[in-house]
């Protein structure tokens, strides 16, 4: 079976490499198509391509003058071209087109219209509002797109139900879980770069974006810090939001010397040595489907403190400290005992690593994911043979 896989701009290079080596190893010829690799990417396929065919030149501009407002216009422009204009034969040779992710609806619905009837289309719906609250132009029409799929995979009953509020045919939707990940391990460079802290750490890592509520955390923190509580908080990733404000919040508050931050696009290992380091890690989201960021947290077996969104609210009780979306007196009262407590930090983080080491492979996800591929093609072939 020939698997074309497409995430574009490579948003979640490790869930495409863990899964389409998994599929590989199920026997299928899979290609995975995104732009061209970068220093902070560690993709390494494994028994299957890798077909660096969207963003050429905007990766090459990128590398020159950096992610400025030329770089994002040239980006969006190339990708209206290669989606209306550009080269298909790598999609229409496959079986199977299975896209991680749409990254600009408008430009996306004119790919899907060229492909659409010439090959099967599967899209995974990792979350049902795709950029959530902040998604502008890039998201606009994303509803309508899910239309053109013959099939749609979610990783849980969330977006399933989500999907189906939003009138798709039950049919089309199949649940197969999100398995843990893990990130390319620290190098003693990594660590050697990220100091032991000599307090309790708490870390925020990955993409910094409005609904993942950093805001939030940061006003907990600071409640916290005023009412004598000592720990540290770490922020580690590429901001996609104006952060000046609370780092401001901080300084003014007088606990600058409490803040260790690491920002922009980091090393699959860098961010694993800020988990090394850390004592516990939070997950303050508004909102959420799934999170492939706590997913790859879990075997570091650090006390994870979440908010009560999307996935957050259905883990069994105990692996996670949860609090109420939205609510930074909430989620500062829910860190209190972890930071108060070594003991308690290590029994949390105990219940996270053995909940991950329970959870599906990625073996499972390929064979489930196997299943739904044939499942569309023997759809199709029924429908030629009645045409």
């Amino acid at each position: 079976m020939k698997i074309a896989m497409l995430d574009p701009s490579l948003f979640t290079g490790r869930y495409d490499d863990s899964l389409c080596a998994a599929l590989a190893g199920e026997g299928a010829d899979v290609t995975l198509l995104g732009r061209p690799m970068r220093s902070t990417d560690a993709i390494m396929p494994q028994g299957y391509m890798y077909k660096p065919h969207f963003f050429p030149r905007s990766e090459a501009l990128r590398a020159r003058q950096g992610e400025g407002p030329a770089f994002r216009i040239a980006k969006a422009a190339e990708y209206g071209v290669a989606c209306a204009l550009g080269d298909i034969r790598p999609l229409t040779q496959a079986a199977i087109v299975h896209v991680q992710w749409l990254p600009l609806a408008p430009a996306d619905a004119l790919l899907l219209n060229r492909l659409k009837g010439r090959t099967a289309l599967v899209h995974t719906v990792h979350n049902a509002d795709a950029y959530h609250a902040d998604a502008g132009v890039q998201g606009r029409g994303y509803r309508t797109l899910l239309d053109r799929f013959d099939a749609l995979i979610v990783h849980g009953d969330t977006t399933r139900a989500a999907l189906l509020g939003q009138g798709i045919d039950p049919a089309r939707i199949h649940v197969t879980p999100h398995p843990p990940m893990r990130l390319a391990p620290a190098t003693s460079a990594d660590l050697a770069a990220i100091p032991a802290p000599s307090v309790p750490r708490l870390l925020f890592f990955g993409t910094i974006r409005p609904y993942k509520g950093v805001d939030i955390l940061v006003d907990a923190c600071l409640q916290l810090w005023r009412a004598g509580h000592v720990f540290e908080l770490a922020l580690a990733g590429k901001p996609f939001m104006d952060v000046a404000p609370l780092l401001d919040a901080v300084t003014q508050a007088g606990f600058a010397d409490r803040l260790v931050t690491d920002f922009g696009f980091l090393t699959e290992s860098r961010l694993d040595a800020h988990m090394v380091r850390a004592d516990m890690i939070a997950f303050p989201y508004r909102h959420i489907d799934s999170s492939g960021a706590f997913l790859s947290a879990l075997h570091h077996g650090k006390a994870m403190v979440t908010s009560d969104a999307g996935m957050f609210g259905q883990l069994p009780e105990g692996v996670a400290v949860r609090s109420e979306a939205g609510n930074a007196p909430a989620l500062a009262q829910a860190l209190l005992p972890l930071i108060e407590s070594a003991a308690i930090r290590q029994s949390h983080g105990a219940r996270a690593r053995d909940y991950g080491n329970e959870m599906g492979s990625w073996k499972d996800m390929a064979v489930a994911t196997i299943g739904i591929y044939r499942t569309i093609l023997a759809a199709r072939s029924g429908l030629a043979a009645r045409a």
